[in-house]
């Protein structure tokens, strides 16, 4: 990382809002999703990252559509949040990590996402590839931020956190800088937290400053209907056996006598709320998107402490208003968390009902788990048995589709000072 860049850890959002979701695997068509209504309530709600890939179907050019209307030029500059995507992950079972796909990717990233620069930009799923790869990858990223400007931040992502902790380690002893962001998915979960156990004091040991939680429902796991099956029909990677135990968990919890005790979320609100402080130390102290109306927010102001880093994909609306629902609750509950939410206009009941909430979540957790038995901490393999890129010209564009319009955005309300209305959330 140039010295002239702050750290991540001073300014990324603890708060990521994922486009995974805008993408074929989990849902049956994307174009239909309401995606740009999506984006311009989640930065009216205080969201100020989204997390993206070209991997993920047409997710960047809905992302970029998005975000090159009136309504985010006018009222959110691009210095207002943070665009995080990726290279290297082409389809299912390609990849290219030369330098020459690197730098045709971070141009049509730029293109896509209508942006001239990127905030951070990940090496995808980097146990696909040999760790050769990836170093020329990382190399020529660096290259490309040291002589165009156009990257601010260095990152690799992936499935297993030992080959995650192997590639951190390796690039740093080669290159002599650590890396600035791993993303790691569905290893903090209610059903695997490896990422803490296991990873965290490696990553830590070899200078890596923010480690993003993402997938915390498991790429879909930890739900009460099973994994989501989008046009792609059933991708998940998980054994029958592991299925099968999800559902008993689930059934276990829905004969609680607690509310809102559907298996997902409970994972939601436990994966966000622990990460938070297991992976303070790779936090950050960015906007928390607390909903303190008509401020930019940064945590040290409130005299608070670094937070862990989650990312969280929406479908919709009302599970974007459930997330933030969900997210504003465990501030209020953290050891601050009273100034948070009288400051914001939730009150001292609200944080009163979120330490409330956290002893039912916690309960409930340690039960699911409990009845998961053997099946904590188990790890899929990644990549699958007998993988074999079939990359066969590295650095030869792939034809690409043409998205289609997203659906008309939400209206939004304004103040008399012309900025976007920052409107309460409906009550929990």
């Amino acid at each position: 990382m140039p010295p002239t860049l702050p750290s991540p850890t001073t300014v990324l959002p603890p708060l990521i809002c994922g486009t995974a979701t805008f993408n074929d695997q989990y849902n049956p068509d994307p174009y239909a999703l309401p995606t740009t209504a999506i984006v311009h309530e989640a930065l009216s709600l205080g969201v100020r990252a989204f997390d993206t890939s070209p991997y993920y179907g047409p997710a960047e050019d809905l992302l970029g559509t998005a975000l090159d209307t009136p309504f985010v030029r006018q009222n959110f500059p691009r210095s207002d949040y943070f665009l995080l995507t990726k290279i290297g992950r082409i389809s299912g079972d390609e990849f290219d990590y030369s330098a020459s796909w690197v730098r045709h990717s971070i141009q049509r990233s730029l293109e896509r996402l209508h942006t001239s620069y990127l905030d951070v930009v990940y090496c995808h799923d980097v146990e696909f590839v040999s760790p050769q790869e990836v170093l020329t990858a990382v190399k020529e990223l660096r290259r490309i931020r040291d002589e165009a400007g156009v990257i601010k931040y260095i990152g690799i992502s992936g499935y297993p956190v030992a080959t995650l902790c192997e590639l951190a380690e390796m690039i740093k002893e080669e290159t002599g800088e650590p890396l600035d962001v791993i993303m790691s998915y569905a290893n903090f979960t209610l059903q695997n937290t490896m990422l803490a156990s296991v990873a965290l004091p490696r990553l830590k040991a070899a200078g890596v400053k923010v480690v993003p939680n993402a997938s915390v429902l498991g790429m879909g796991l930890l739900r009460r209907k099973g994994v989501p099956i989008g046009a792609k029909g059933d991708f998940h990677p998980s054994p029958k056996e592991l299925r099968t135990a999800i559902q008993a968990a689930s059934d276990w919890s829905d004969k609680q006598d607690i509310n809102d005790k559907r298996l997902e979320k409970v994972a939601i609100r436990w994966a966000l709320e622990n990460w938070m402080r297991e992976g303070a130390d790779v936090g950050s102290r960015g906007d928390p998107a607390s909903g303190i109306p008509w401020t930019r927010e940064n945590i040290e102001k409130y005299g608070g402490n670094k937070l862990g880093v989650s990312v969280m994909g929406v479908s919709s609306i009302e599970e974007l208003w459930e997330t933030m629902r969900v997210w504003r609750s465990i501030l209020d509950g953290l050891a601050d968390g009273e100034k948070t939410a009288i400051d914001s206009g939730r009150g001292t009941d609200e944080r009163a009902w979120s330490l409330n909430r956290q002893k039912e979540v916690q309960t409930l957790a340690t039960g699911i788990r409990n009845v998961l038995g053997t099946w904590v901490d188990y790890a899929w393999p990644s990549p699958p048995r007998g993988f074999v890129n079939q990359r066969s010209a590295p650095g030869v564009p792939a034809p690409l589709p043409t998205p289609a319009a997203s659906p008309d955005p939400v209206p939004k309300q304004f103040s008399n000072t012309g900025s976007p209305d920052m409107r309460r959330l409906p009550p929990l």
